[in-house]
């Protein structure tokens, strides 16, 4: 395929550019944090590189692995810190910190995509069980200068990896309201056109 020569067809022919401010972030897992949500990044990504040895300069080739950063998202905590306490649960269900348990009543009850059916009990070994209660399917709208979609971002079973901390202070002049960084690991994302 050849390169447009032409001034004339190599002008772009939509000349808006693109708002940081101008989104809407979901996630069905949690939903609280959607209203709260000041920022979300769609994640860079980078590809692997397979270095060929030479005596004189070593050649670079493409590799066949891409790498996805972390999907990362903050928000408002609000007063009765709800948004922050179902994420933490979340993470507290995939880790089960204290007992086994813990890991079974976020799968079969506490998460908004509960596992269907009668399951064995994780501690023991046999058939395996529906995990899909650990993951959320999210989204990020770009919108354009009159709010309207134009673009969406889906992102497949995303699991929290990280939750940042709840800083407390006196020390403060004015009220600045907390917020919080959460990471999430993904399998992919999409980029689609609407």
């Amino acid at each position: 395929m050849a390169t447009a020569q032409s001034p004339l067809a190599r002008q772009p022919e939509k000349l808006d550019y693109a708002s940081p401010t101008q989104f809407k972030f979901g996630i069905h897992q949690l939903p609280k944090v959607e209203f709260f949500t000041l920022s979300a990044n769609v994640p860079g990504i980078s590809a692997g590189v397979v270095t060929r040895a030479t005596p004189f300069k070593d050649i670079p080739l493409v590799g066949d692995k891409i790498a996805y950063e972390n999907l990362s998202v903050t928000f408002q905590v609000d007063e009765y810190l709800e948004n922050y306490v179902s994420l933490h649960n979340w993470m507290k269900g995939i880790g089960f910190p204290t007992n086994r348990q813990e890991f079974r009543t976020y799968r079969d009850v506490t998460s908004n995509t509960p596992a269907s059916g009668k399951t064995q009990p994780v501690d023991l070994v046999g058939k395996a069980i529906p995990d899909k209660a650990l993951y959320s399917d999210a989204y990020l709208m770009v919108l354009s200068n009159k709010n309207n979609p134009i673009v969406e971002v889906n992102f497949k079973d995303v699991f929290p990896v990280s939750l940042g901390a709840l800083d407390f202070t006196q020390a403060v002049t004015d009220v600045e309201f907390m917020t919080v960084t959460a990471e999430f690991a993904y399998q992919i994302y999409e980029i689609n056109a609407l």
